[in-house]
Order: structure tokens, then sequence, then C-alpha cells
């Protein structure tokens, strides 16, 4: 059958601890029995270790608790599939509990101490390292790693054997991906229904090593009721509303861009615009200083540069409704010219993307700034712009530590979209919505790189994309340019990349969202 719309999305669906365990709950209410569920993830991760590895010694560790069930029926399919299999497990099997006492009951094998499991084995004695299975505490771990269980984690990395996580590996909190004391890093994470936040967010993502998300028998519909915290930011949940470009349009019905530019880092400001012009923008107009005008005139042909003097020229220009989107910040300079700025374009109501300089001038007057904004505003900070802006979300706890968190209430507090840039970048809107994004590779971490992602964003904005969903499109295709070019990359080229994305977003569309797309320029 054809997947829709609304099953791609709900497919890029994240579920925080609690939620997955409302989805347990909802599964079992409609009819499916917990130990169904558990039998299945346990054949899950057994089948995925088959399609991994060659027949081998395997050590599963079994933790007290639902995850350590799923542990005894990885065992138990292995061991009938003819491999070598010893379990360990933290606690008695009396001591087990619902159904994971039933997993346990269906154990024929032995069950041997963790604390001496691992034991004289290793990868140095001759014989063939065994297989680590991580079946201790998964998700629900709240507390850090310590004694048994925390000398086996770190003596499995000693030894540096293979590890297969269930659901997640041990000391990585589920919702947020810190290290709770210590984490193993596996090879390979299975997971059950859907993701979960700390899949996906550093440093968490780093010690789940591949992950695979087996379907244990949740029906789909029990998201319908849950209404999940996040989902994993990919073409599916914005390309519906890509702007393409239509035969019978023209570039005035394509957005005008107007860009801030800076007197003396100007190559942030050339970035940003050619990267508006590239993504379809269909005017850029660059506002410069007098004295910086020649070089800016003589570096860019398609975007249209004005030089002005002060803040009232530029508010001239904002005069034109058809320039109605703007970004400032990139190579601006944070100096109260560009304060008086911000608050103009802000006054003037157009769709605004706010990067860089932008932000970090109203460190220590943050509420000035949070006044104005509306949902139709972009920040799109790094860290430690951030800190500046929001130094309550950092600072203090829960969302110290939690950096989807932190992102959801810095939008809520601010009143507009949020950007938190870097490796694992969060997306969140004031209304709750947000998006984690897992496509950027460790090349992207290059100067002006982020001056492309603001003017990605404020040319979706400029073409009428929500703004919540140009802000998603913006930092997917960003990594997906970085992420097809590979090493050597710099800033440049990350425009001159956008092309070959954006036909595979154009073919996608077709097959996929909304039949075929009568584009043009």
């Amino acid at each position: 059958m054809e997947r829709t719309p609304v099953d791609e999305a709900r497919g890029a669906a994240l579920l925080s601890v609690a939620e997955m365990g409302q989805a347990d709950a909802l599964a079992i209410a409609s009819g499916v029995p917990g130990i169904a569920l558990m039998e299945a993830a346990g054949a899950g991760v057994a089948q995925a270790i088959q399609g991994r590895w060659s027949r081998r010694p395997v050590v599963v560790l079994c933790g007290p608790g639902n995850n350590g069930g799923d542990g005894f029926v990885v065992a138990r399919h292995l061991a009938e599939a003819g491999w070598p299999v010893r379990l360990a497990l933290l606690g008695t099997r009396e001591g087990m509990r619902g159904d994971a006492a039933w997993a346990a009951s269906h154990w024929s094998g032995a069950v041997e101490s963790l604390a001496t499991v691992l034991d004289g084995g290793g990868s140095d004695g001759g014989e063939q390292a065994p297989l680590v299975v991580d079946a201790l505490f998964g998700a629900g771990l709240t507390r850090p790693l310590d004694g048994v269980a925390r000398a086996v984690v770190e003596t499995v990395a000693t030894r540096g054997l293979p590890v297969v996580a269930v659901d997640v590996p041990s000391g990585v909190h589920g919702d947020t991906g810190q290290v709770l004391g210590a984490a193993l890093r596996a090879d390979l994470t299975v997971t059950f229904f859907r993701k979960k936040p700390g899949h996906l967010l550093l440093p968490g993502r780093l010690h789940c090593g591949a992950l695979q998300v087996v379907e244990i028998g949740i029906p789909a519909t029990v998201l319908d009721q849950i209404d999940p915290i996040a989902v994993e930011n990919g073409p599916e949940g914005w390309l519906s509303c890509f702007p393409w470009p239509h035969l019978e349009g023209h570039k005035f019905q394509r957005g005008h861009v107007l860009v801030a530019g800076g007197g003396r880092m100007t190559g942030a400001a050339r970035l940003a615009a050619r990267a508006a012009l590239r993504v379809g923008a269909g005017l850029v107009t660059l506002a410069c200083p007098v004295e910086a005008f020649p070089l800016y005139a003589a570096a860019l042909t398609a975007v249209m540069v004005e030089p002005v003097s002060d803040v009232a020229g530029f508010a001239a220009l904002l005069a034109d409704p058809r320039r109605n989107a703007v970004l400032l910040g990139p190579g601006a300079g944070v100096t109260p010219a560009l304060r008086r700025r911000v608050l103009a374009v802000l006054k003037a109501g157009r769709a605004t993307v706010l990067d860089a300089d932008a932000l970090t001038v109203f460190a220590g007057a943050a509420e000035a700034l949070f006044q104005r904004l509306t949902p139709r505003c972009l920040l799109t900070p790094h860290g430690g712009e951030f800190a500046r802006l929001f130094p309550v979300e950092v600072a203090e706890s829960p969302t110290r530590d939690d950096k989807l968190a932190r992102a959801r209430a810095a939008a809520v507090r601010a009143g507009a979209v949020m950007v938190l840039k870097g490796a694992d970048t969060v997306i969140a809107a004031p209304d709750g919505r947000a998006a984690i994004n897992t496509n950027a590779p460790a090349h992207l971490a290059t100067a002006g790189a982020g001056d492309v992602l603001a003017g990605l964003a404020v040319g979706l904005m400029a073409q009428g994309m929500p703004t919540f969903e140009a802000a998603c499109a913006a930092v997917w295709m960003h990594g997906e340019v970085a992420a097809g070019f590979g090493p050597g990359l710099i800033a440049e080229d990350l425009p001159e990349g956008l092309p070959s994305v954006l036909i595979r977003l154009q073919n996608w569309t077709r097959d996929r969202i909304r039949g075929p797309v009568n584009g043009g320029e």
C-alpha cells in the first residue's frame, strides 16, 4: 500500500520514555498482550543480531525489569538458532515481576551472576570475543549507573567487546541523550515502535551505533492519542508545503529578501544572500554601509546591493512591502545601530530571521527583543548565543541537560521559532512542536556555514513557507548538501550544492506526496 504524508509523519515521530510507556499501555488496552509485545521485541533483537553477525558466543546481560525480560527472550531465540549463549542477571529470577518474570520462566539455560560472567573472557585469550547483548536498563534509567552494573559496563568497554543494546544503551537517558555516570557504546541499538529523543541527541547518539527500529505489534493509531513531543527532522514533515515555482508564476511572486550586510565581515551577508537566492527567493537585496558598497557591488551579480548610511535609510527600504522577509545579523557587528535595525524590522511586521550578532546585541536585554517577536520570526543561535539570550534555560534544571526541553522552553518564552544549532540541531516552535535533525556531518563545522543556513531559511520564508517548516527544511537541506559534498567542504560550496538536493526533493514530491510538479523558473 502506498504511504501517505500522514503515514510518513507518524514514522518520524519520537517518543519520550513516558510516551513509550503510554504506547505500550494503549496497545495492551486494545487487546495486545504485554507478553506478546515482549516476545516480539526480543525476537526482533535476535533477528537483527543474526542479520549482522555470523554465529558466535553471546553474553546476554539482563536487568531486573522489562528490559531484562527482553534480554531473556533474545537469549532464548539465539539459543534455539544454535548460538552459544550465556545469560547473566542483575538480581534474582525470583525477584522479577510481570511480563519480565514470564520471559525469565521460559529460559531453560543457566542464569549466571552479573558480577562474574565476564571474568576471564575477552578478545585476547585466543577464543572469539563474545558479543554482548545489553539488556540491563534500557531507556527507563534515571540515575547514574553504579555498583556491579557500572563495573560490568566498564569491563565491556575496556575489553572492546562488540555490543548490541536493547532499546537504549544502558547509562544513556532515553529522553535527553545524556550519559548517566557511564554508558555502553553499542555497535547496534535495536529499539521498538519509534525512536526516542535520546537516540538522536548528543552524546547519546554516539553511544547507539547503528540504530534499528523494529515493530512489535503496537498499532500506529496510538500516536493519535499520545501527541508525541517531537519528530526526527526530514522531508516528510514539511515537503507538502515546500514552495515550488509554477509556470504561471514570476519572480515577484516568489518573495523579496532583504539582507543587512556589515561593513567589515562582508562575506557572511554575501553567503546568506546567495543561499536565499539559490533556495528560490525571487529577488534578494543586500543593504550595506556606504563605504562597503564597492566591495559588495563587485562581488555580487544577481543579488541587488543598496547602500544605506543609517537606520533611517534601512527603514526606507522596509517601506516597500514587497520586501517581505528580512535577515539581520551575519557579519553585522554588535552595535546600537544593529539593535535599532532589528526593532525597526520587527515593528514593520516582516517575516524575520535573526542570526549571529542580531542575537548577541540583545544579551542582557532579551526581554526588549522577546516583547516584539512573533511566530513569524526565527532565531538561529549556536550554544554560546543561546546562553547569552536564555541564561535561565541553560543554568537551571530540569532543562539544563536536555537540549530538546531547552529549545522548546526558549521558543515559548521568546514567542518565536528557535533553531538551536549543533550536530544535533533542534528546531522548536512556540506552539510546542519540535524536530531533531540528524543528517549534519562533522565537516559542516566551518566558517560561514551558519550564514548559509540563515539565508536558506529566510529565502523559504520569503516564498511563504511557514516559519517552523521553513526552518526544518533549511536545516535538513543544509546538512544534506554538506553530507553529499564530503570532506573539504567550505561554506561557499553549500549554495552551489543545493540544486542537486532540490532535484531529489522535487522527485520525492512528485512520487510520494502530491503527484506531478508543474515547476519552472
